[in-house]
């Protein structure tokens, strides 16, 4: 037996393999330098201010004025640098710092007060960032993983309904995956329900390809925004216990005692705060709910109109878990698609940048679509593709040219009901699939 050099077998890069990687950095270059662009010229991002805020009071000794941070309103008796020994994660200073990047002044009590209230293992992955002192910089490369994670949402999601659109259906998703409203709305605002969403399809993917540690392990990771994700933490819990996948817990248990123990020995006192942030956040974010809007548009209701909808949409979507536990996987798809379109209707804080998860029922319905009516699909497709991107923007603008509440309302509670609506609609005629002559059109002679 004999045995090869290693250094003989080793094999460098090619010219074309060179050039590739060249043009990929340069890629990455030019997007990196466009988003600190913009980043310094749009104002914003006060979602990832929060976590960016909080990581950089634990790690160092000051936390930035506002004044660097294009909030010229704020007072000036909190234009100065706060220390390590007065500021801690989750206080108020830190909220504080936040609402004159958002409001320009201290949030009234009606509004929402930007408490951070992730656990403190999530806010140490805020830490590679926080390191950076200038928030611009730091803010445009949050941008950049914001887009990967996009592009990357709109491909787990094709690969998760086991659809292959031609090119042209291809370019526009990732297109509209980019520069939706909701897309560009959580780009702007730094919210970290573009992540979340990336780890949602993630977790799908590595359930279909029985990868169940890792499942586990993403599932860890997305265990809090329950406004974000919340019904579709759940659907995977009973998921897991109707199908056994023990070894999905293992994983989450695994990377829960890791993440716990690093993050306790880093700061001990970190869960009463915790704890306290989270009710406060619950508290404040009363007022944008589903609940409170409808009771807005229908003050004089002798009926609680959002409780009762809220009530039945849960226990159909629990319905819908329990049919989905052991069957085909495109069903399990959707049934995710139902969860995470339904997680703003019952009962938590709406806020509109959380919708960019919307992208897999979207694109789950543009499949049945283009399965379902093989005549007239490409018209179809364009028409909701059309309607999900243009929408959304002239509500936005309605609402720019003449504030109307009611805008911003529909802005919150109109896309996941559509969603869900539209779930429905697809999933009835691939069960019923009746010939009706809309589905004749094109094919009488």
């Amino acid at each position: 037996m004999s045995f090869r050099d290693l250094r003989k077998s080793r094999k460098w890069l090619s010219a074309e393999e060179i050039r590739l990687l060249a043009i990929l950095l340069s890629i990455v270059a030019g997007l990196l330098a466009l988003n600190i662009s913009l980043a310094r010229s749009l104002p914003g991002g006060e979602w990832f201010f929060l976590r960016w805020s909080g990581a950089r009071a634990f790690l160092i000794d000051e936390i930035q004025p506002s004044s660097k941070l294009g909030s010229e309103s704020a007072p000036r008796s909190t234009q100065r640098a706060l220390p390590i020994g007065q500021i801690q994660p989750y206080s108020t200073a830190i909220a504080q710092r936040v609402q004159e990047l958002a409001y320009g002044r201290r949030a009234f009590s009606s509004e929402y007060a930007f408490v951070l209230n992730d656990p403190f293992y999530i806010v140490l992955l805020y830490t590679p960032l926080a390191l950076i002192r200038d928030f611009t910089l730091a803010r445009g490369m949050w941008m950049l993983v914001s887009e990967v994670a996009l592009v990357g949402s709109v491909l787990i999601a094709l690969n998760l309904t086991e659809w292959q659109p031609p090119r042209w259906l291809y370019l526009s998703l990732l297109v509209f995956g980019l520069f939706s409203y909701f897309s560009l709305h959580a780009f702007v605002s730094g919210t970290p329900a573009i992540i979340l969403n990336f780890l949602y399809l993630s977790i799908l993917l590595a359930i279909r390809s029985h990868s169940d540690e890792l499942a586990g392990a993403l599932l860890l990771l997305v265990a809090y925004q329950w406004e974000v994700g919340g019904l579709f933490f759940l659907f995977i819990i009973v998921s897991i216990f109707a199908n056994r996948r023990w070894n999905i817990l293992a994983g989450f248990g695994m990377s829960m005692f890791i993440l716990l123990a690093i993050s306790f020995l880093a700061y001990p006192g970190w869960g009463l705060p915790y704890i306290r942030a989270v009710l406060s956040d619950w508290y404040r974010g009363a007022g944008l709910t589903f609940g409170h809007i409808v009771s807005v548009w229908v003050p004089d209701s002798k009926y609680p109109i959002a409780t009762i909808v809220s009530l039945l949409l849960g226990v159909l979507v629990f319905l819908e878990w329990l049919g989905a536990v052991h069957a085909h996987f495109r069903r399990v798809v959707w049934t995710a698609s139902l969860s995470l379109a339904a997680t703003p209707l019952i009962g938590f804080a709406i806020f509109p940048s959380n919708h960019v998860v919307l992208i897999l029922p979207l694109v789950l319905i543009l499949t049945l679509v283009w399965e379902r009516w093989t005549r007239t699909r490409v018209l179809i497709s364009i028409l909701i593709v059309g309607l999900a991107l243009l929408v959304p923007f002239g509500m936005y603008m309605q609402s720019v040219y003449e504030y109307s509440p009611l805008y911003l309302n529909l802005l919150s509670v109109l896309p996941p009901i559509a969603a869900v609506i539209g779930l429905y609609w697809m999933r009835w005629w691939v069960i019923h699939s009746p010939r009706t002559w809309f589905d004749q059109i094109g094919t009488r002679r």
